[in-house]
């Protein structure tokens, strides 16, 4: 069997700042201030991280170029982005692409761990008043959770306004789905990506696992939106099951315990990756957190 070289990049999207009240859910404002400091309207800086993982192998005539999530782009309207804290009107991730040498064209496959528009607005081009809405990869498959999919097309009133209708439309249009079944694999990925399903956020998020030829790599999505989040009991005012979501997290840290691998995270405006252990305590934290991904092979 032929190796696959793996190499990783963490690559930032456009960032947001939102409540942190909202962002820590029933934690007191006097604790999660001990880890993010927020601005005078009480809001927190948070990233739209992606994850590029460049392949290349003796049977690939050039690389295969994956992304995992696409931030929130610049979709919005510019009302709709003050109020959802968007701080930069151009898309980051494609000016962030550029600085490695892609074009959106050169993306071939594209993860989505949910469809909230935190995590696939980027897969939209600019808002422009002048035209309706384009996709931003134009050649990259998609590749979407099948329950993910179902919740976006009948959302729950509480998460409606998380979705973007024109967004499942173009993708429909486009025939780049690859919807992956409950407990399946990506056929488009190969038997090297593994999929944990998650509820306690949003029903049907998947979790990327990469096993590469030395380390492997979880992509947390919303489960673990940063380091912060690793201790148990922290959740967001966002998650649809905070109880449930905190059995999936525990589930998931103590068999890392075992069976190591890297922790990345989409939202940490500090950290992109980090493994995990437990303190003194008995809790469980981030360790050796890094500030970037810049090709490191797995």
């Amino acid at each position: 069997m032929t190796e696959t070289q793996r190499t990783l990049y963490s690559v930032l999207g456009n960032s947001q700042r939102l409540d942190g009240g909202a962002m820590f859910g029933n934690a007191p404002k006097a604790l999660w201030t001990r880890w993010i400091t927020p601005d005078e309207q009480n809001r927190i800086p948070l990233a739209c991280r992606c994850l590029l993982i460049k392949e290349e192998s003796p049977l690939l005539s050039k690389p295969r170029y994956i992304l995992c999530e696409t931030g929130i782009g610049a979709f919005f309207e510019p009302k709709m982005r003050e109020r959802f804290g968007v701080q930069e009107e151009q898309h980051v991730l494609l000016d962030n692409l550029a600085q490695l040498g892609l074009s959106p064209e050169d993306i071939d496959v594209i993860i989505l761990s949910h469809l909230h528009f935190d995590h696939a607005g980027g897969l939209l081009s600019p808002w422009s008043a002048d035209h309706g809405y384009r996709l931003a990869f134009p050649k990259a498959k998609v590749v979407i959770g099948e329950r993910a999919l179902a919740r976006a097309k009948h959302p729950h009133p509480r998460d409606k306004a998380s979705f973007i209708p024109e967004l499942l439309d173009l993708l429909e249009e486009s025939q780049c789905l690859e919807i992956v079944p409950s407990g399946g694999q990506s056929d488009l990925l190969g038997s090297d990506y593994r999929f944990h399903e998650s509820d306690g956020h949003t029903p049907g998020q998947l979790l990327v696992d990469i096993q590469g030829q030395n380390e492997r790599i979880i992509f947390c999505g919303d489960l673990i939106p940063g380091a912060p989040w690793v201790h148990l009991p922290i959740t967001m005012g966002y998650d649809r099951f905070p109880e449930l979501l905190i059995e999936e997290k525990e589930r998931l840290l103590s068999s890392l315990l075992d069976q190591p691998a890297r922790l990345f995270f989409t939202h940490d405006s500090q950290y992109a990756s980090a493994e995990v252990e437990k303190d003194h305590k008995g809790k469980f934290v981030a360790k050796n957190p890094q500030a970037s991904l810049n090709a490191w092979v797995l």
